[in-house]
């Protein structure tokens, strides 16, 4: 059964388990029909916005995930990092989501007691090759609209940050850090205390088109623990809503090629990020985030301050391959971090702080970015695909969600709101 019951409409579903027994799957006509307002997929952060949002201007909503609470993902798992808008192309998605959920965020954290602080970053450039790449950062934030960017010479930098060793640094004062458990509690709480229901423990894992909308196909989580992927699954549950946000964040792509019908759906790449914790018995050197130059794939081995005045270092870029369906369902990711990768950190990290003591380095996290470029390839804006590019008149997929995804969260649920909710 999901969950037993799945409130819906304030009603509770009918009991579902006269139908495990059914010798027919997915398609079958035996399995139950409901018809729904708003269905979002995934409860990370940026689907959280969106049940928000949508909850807010009145729609009944209904946000399935498949783990047994919201934000396990990426959501969880990245630097908790309040981005300016610098590093985005101008008129980008990036760029404006990007500007915009950050005055949304720090509006949102200040009126609902998130814990967060702007505590500034520096962007460094430690060789003079990169001193044109800061360049052209400070002009791309400009361009982007972000306030208050101080380029400065290396010697002002270090006075600033005296365990610093630079050329030149960029200062964005607007950059900050939160707690994202408190946020995405938070906006679970608001979205619930607006009627919206969230069911864990519970699949889409797939979909059909009918006349023009798609429906979904629905199944308890721990059923799929033995499910080839390949072969029908039990659909225990079918939904028929009139909205559907696919913010699946990782499996998003995957979950998008199971709706039967659906042509346009980008290639999926995946690029493991590791954080190290700085150990040592001393106080934290550094008082702002900072950041070497950008690298491919990611922003560089950066140093993040938690609320705590805890001080970690990370992500770095692992490209690794695709993974199957089911273990994306259930997010089956390699999320370990292996000690012998500081090797590659100790050096990268020394660029700007040479101070930083052998073995003062711990395996601490890694995430997965959710990315539409690899390898080699140049970095692809967020995706938002609604009717106008597939055709289905209920779907809205979210593709290539990566960094500034938690920045963006709550400009992409207003733009979605305000693009794709039906009248």
């Amino acid at each position: 059964m999901l969950k037993h019951a799945i409130r819906i409409h304030n009603r509770i579903l009918p009991s579902l388990r006269k139908f495990a027994t059914s010798t027919e799957h997915q398609w079958s006509t035996k399995v139950p029909k409901e018809r729904v307002d708003c269905v979002v997929i995934g409860a990370g952060v940026v689907g959280l916005a969106v049940a928000r949002e949508l909850a807010l201007r009145g729609r009944d909503v209904l946000v399935l995930e498949s783990a047994s609470t919201f934000g396990t993902g990426t959501s969880s798992r990245n630097s908790e990092v309040i981005h300016a808008g610098i590093y985005y192309p101008p008129n980008s998605l990036k760029a404006i989501f990007c500007v915009r959920g950050r005055d949304l965020l720090y509006r949102y954290c200040s009126e609902h007691n998130i814990p967060h602080k702007q505590i500034g970053k520096l962007i460094v450039a430690t060789r003079a090759s990169e001193i044109p790449k800061l360049d052209d950062l400070t002009n791309r934030g400009i361009q982007n609209g972000v306030d208050g960017l101080q380029m400065m010479e290396g010697s002002e930098a270090m006075r600033m940050e005296p365990e610093l060793q630079c050329l030149k640094a960029l200062l964005s004062p607007l950059s900050g850090i939160l707690d994202s458990h408190s946020l995405m509690l938070s906006l679970v709480g608001e979205s619930e205390n607006n009627g919206a229901t969230f069911s864990y423990n519970t699949t889409v894992v797939g979909g059909y088109l009918e006349e023009h909308h798609i429906c979904l196909h629905i199944s308890e989580t721990k059923h799929l623990k033995n499910w080839d992927g390949g072969s029908p699954s039990h659909s225990e549950l079918v939904l028929i809503p009139n909205l559907v946000v696919n913010s699946a964040g990782l499996s998003a792509p995957i979950l998008a090629r199971r709706f039967n019908g659906l042509q346009v759906v980008p290639p999926a790449y995946y690029a493991r990020g590791c954080y190290f914790t700085f150990s040592s018995s001393k106080a934290p050197p550094f008082n702002h985030l900072i950041y070497p130059i950008p690298e491919e794939g990611g922003l560089g081995v950066h140093v993040t301050l938690d609320l705590d005045g805890q001080m970690k270092f990370g992500p770095d870029v692992e490209w690794i391959d695709g993974i199957d369906d089911i273990s994306s369902f259930l997010n089956k990711y390699d999320y370990s971090v292996r000690a012998n990768r500081s090797e590659v950190f100790y050096p990268e990290i020394r660029k700007y702080y040479p101070n930083l003591e052998d073995n003062s380095l711990q395996p601490g996290y890694a995430g997965i970015r959710p990315k539409l470029s690899g390898r080699g390839q140049p970095s692809v804006d967020f995706v938002i695909q609604g009717e106008d590019i597939h055709g289905i008149g209920n779907l809205v997929n979210l593709f290539g969600i990566e960094s500034p995804g938690l920045t963006s969260s709550m400009a992409i649920a207003e733009h979605i709101a305000a693009r794709f909710l039906p009248r």
